[in-house]
């Protein structure tokens, strides 16, 4: 078995309703997939996190290097080609190129085993996982202390144990949108907060201890990623746990913020940290620390089902009887191919997401799809 091609599919959709985080605007909803074909008519399929068109473009460089090569020999392909770009790369495009990549390759290991990945990984520790809800981004003309309680409400009521809210935008705007949200979901229902590296050192502060009453279950990326001496200034100067990692990139960039504790809570993606490949390594390197783990997510079926065969693999940590078992990021945006693009969706029932159990990442591509929404000049 050879790899034969290399094909990445670019999907593009124009929203009806923009909406912001405090680092990014969305008028439309694009993802970069990646197919790798085998001359045994063996398909894998992967995800690259991040802009879609400059991510297509690094695989494209990548790809005159995997051509004729065994797909199963993955590791051996990883480092080729993270070496081929390193003194250029190690973070960025680079790795979530490279992301893509190897998710695709895992999924041909996968089938090629007739095995799902999270067994090949080492063993699925459970069979399905309880989901978060991302969502409540701000919209334009609308009163967002009112608007993103609602939203959340909603995600309360299908089931959801927890959800997500975006800040970042103005501290107290943002203290107001966040208790409006603990009273419309009640006590019982976890609520995280994400600023999406929206705020300096002295805001983020002032925001932790302003709703540190309200049983917050993480502060997420409260400033920007470069900055991990700002990131251990925000763990010490308010009380909620701190996380972060969607925008470090593989081993290496999760290095120096686990030895030196910048975050309670590690967040790798495994489509821009490097894969399965890299996963299990930041995995390890976050027990070995002590910092807890919960994956980010953001992409289509694709990615999601990548993050759960990985969630399936992931060990207890700290293995004890009735232990914490790891969460899903369950992204609820407007997004019209994120399901679709699998024949079978990967949905919710009651905030509980079952893991696929089929070979490799336990799913089938919608072709159809992937032609109704391709990018087009």
């Amino acid at each position: 078995m050879k790899i034969a091609a290399v094909h990445t599919h670019l999907l593009d959709h124009k929203l009806d309703h923009a909406f912001e985080s405090a680092s990014m605007r969305f008028d439309r909803r694009q993802h970069c997939l990646v197919e790798i074909v085998c001359d045994d008519g063996t398909i894998g399929w992967g995800e690259a996190l991040g802009p879609a068109a400059p991510n297509a473009a690094v695989i494209k460089a990548y790809a005159p290097r995997l051509l004729g090569r065994d797909p199963l020999d993955i590791e051996v392909l990883w480092l080729e080609l993270y070496n081929l770009l390193r003194d250029q790369g190690q973070r960025g495009l680079a790795v979530t190129a490279l992301s893509g990549i190897d998710i695709a390759l895992w999924d041909i290991k996968g089938k090629h085993y007739e095995t799902s990945i999270s067994r090949l990984l080492g063993g699925r520790f459970r069979e399905d996982v309880k989901a978060y809800a991302t969502g409540s981004f701000r919209k334009d003309g609308v009163d967002a202390v009112s608007d993103v309680a609602a939203e959340t409400a909603a995600y309360a009521a299908q089931g959801f144990h927890a959800v997500k809210i975006k800040i970042g935008f103005d501290v107290d705007q943002d203290i107001a949108v966040i208790r409006a949200v603990r009273q419309a979901i009640g006590p019982d229902v976890g609520l995280m907060i994400d600023a999406n590296h929206g705020y300096d050192v002295l805001e983020a502060c002032a925001v932790g201890k302003a709703v540190a009453d309200l049983d917050i279950g993480w502060f997420e990326e409260p400033v920007i990623p470069e900055q991990l001496g700002a990131y251990r200034a925000v763990r010490q100067g308010q009380p909620i746990p701190v996380a972060g990692g969607e925008t470090w990139h593989g081993r290496f960039g999760m290095r120096e913020p686990l030895e030196t504790r910048a975050v309670d809570i590690l967040q790798p993606d495994i489509c821009g940290s490097g894969g399965f490949s890299e996963m299990r390594r930041i995995a390890d390197m976050a027990a070995l620390h002590g910092v807890r783990l919960v994956p980010h997510v953001w992409g289509t079926g694709v990615a999601i089902a990548a993050g759960l065969q990985f969630i399936a693999s992931l060990p207890p940590d700290p293995p004890r009887r009735n232990g914490r078992p790891p969460i899903l990021e369950f992204d609820r945006t407007v997004n019209p191919f994120r399901q679709a693009v699998l024949t079978t969706p990967l949905d919710h029932a009651g905030g509980i997401v079952t893991i696929p159990d089929g070979p490799g990442l336990g799913i089938e591509i919608n072709r159809d799809t992937l032609e109704r929404y391709k990018l087009r000049d």
